[in-house]
């Protein structure tokens, strides 16, 4: 898997959830992790979470560090093991800085209050991943914390290309397990 830190900033807004995306604004084709800074505000009209929609719970987030991976040839139950996968680990490397983290499901909680979004779907190519961590928590429609602004973590960049890598890294051990191992019949 590639990854890439944009080093420029970037409004998601949910229309960058969409197959190739990746591959047609950076050039990167195949399975892919990017991340990149910048406001987020995905309007109910592009919320790919049904159950957000029906809520009339649009995202908003001043300034958010965002990871949006492309990974092909997997299902839809698979790419949501793997947004998993990459809310754990996650998990662990703040819990690295010695911050309490609570995760549920596919969230991130920081003493009651929302650090992280995150949402896995299905392309007609691909599954689509975009998890957003808040770095500054004002403004936020829920009680949220920041990387920055609550938890002290300036360096988001280092931050988010230690997450990638651990992700890849991760993904290929798994990779490497399954090639390691005996069939059995019985």
């Amino acid at each position: 898997m590639k990854t890439k830190f944009i080093d420029r900033e970037i409004k998601y807004v949910g229309s960058q959830l969409s197959p190739h995306w990746i591959y047609k604004n950076f050039n990167i084709q195949g399975d892919a992790i990017i991340a990149f800074q910048g406001e987020c505000k995905v309007d109910l009209t592009e919320m790919v979470d049904i159950e957000d929609v029906i809520n009339n719970e649009p995202i908003y987030s001043k300034y958010m560090l965002s990871f949006i991976s492309e990974q092909f040839g997997i299902g839809l139950s698979e790419g949501v093991f793997r947004q998993r996968l990459l809310i754990t680990i996650i998990k662990e490397l703040l819990e690295e800085y010695n911050i309490k983290v609570v995760r549920n499901g596919d969230d991130l909680i920081i003493d009651g209050k929302k650090l992280s979004v995150s949402i896995a779907t299905k392309s007609i190519t691909s599954i689509l991943i975009h998890t957003g961590l808040n770095i500054l928590s004002e403004g936020a429609p829920v009680a949220a914390s920041g990387l920055t602004s609550e938890l002290g973590i300036n360096d988001t960049k280092s931050f988010a290309i230690e997450v990638m890598n651990r992700y890849t890294a991760e993904l290929d051990d798994i990779k490497y397990a399954c090639t390691k191992v005996r069939g059995v019949t019985e």
